[in-house]
């Protein structure tokens, strides 16, 4: 089943207690594409957000990076495919002006991920689950390793 926005916005909103991940493009790119060594981690995460353990998100505008990139290794109908796929685990936000206002005032100087980070704070999300290496010096980001030791240390 597909998580709608009504879904979605729900368990923003609602008692759901389950922390909140946003997985930047370079995650859900090891997932879709199965890169290696990162796909172990990153299935791992997904399979905490299909357990419900976990409450995923990804940003409309990664959801457009990703097909690209998708596009060049992939048909049209395959990229399709696996990106609703993608929908039926995660929360897709919405990018708006106020977002991108927010990122042009970040002291982030790389603008997509200010940007990452302004949908984040929207939708209150706890970590942002990146790979990239300068946005991992940003507040609430931290790798998929990192971030499956920490989530290993509080279910003891």
């Amino acid at each position: 089943m597909t998580l709608t926005s009504t879904q979605c916005a729900l368990n923003a909103y609602s008692g759901n207690k389950s922390m909140k991940v946003l997985l930047d493009t370079n995650i859900v790119l090891d997932k879709l594409a199965a890169r290696e060594p990162f796909k172990d981690d990153v299935n791992r995460i997904f399979t905490l957000i299909g357990r419900n353990e976990l409450t995923g998100y990804v940003t409309a505008t990664g959801i457009t990076d990703v097909y690209y990139i998708l596009r060049k290794k992939l048909t049209d109908n395959d990229c399709r495919k696996a990106l609703r796929h993608l929908f039926e685990a995660l929360c897709v936000l919405a990018v708006t002006r106020y977002d991108c206002e927010a990122a042009f005032d970040s002291p982030l100087e790389d603008f997509e991920d200010a940007l990452i980070l302004a949908c984040a704070e929207k939708a209150n999300v706890d970590f942002i689950i990146t790979r990239d290496e300068i946005f991992l010096k940003a507040t609430k980001a931290i790798s998929p390793s990192d971030f499956l030791i920490m989530w290993e240390e509080l279910k003891l």
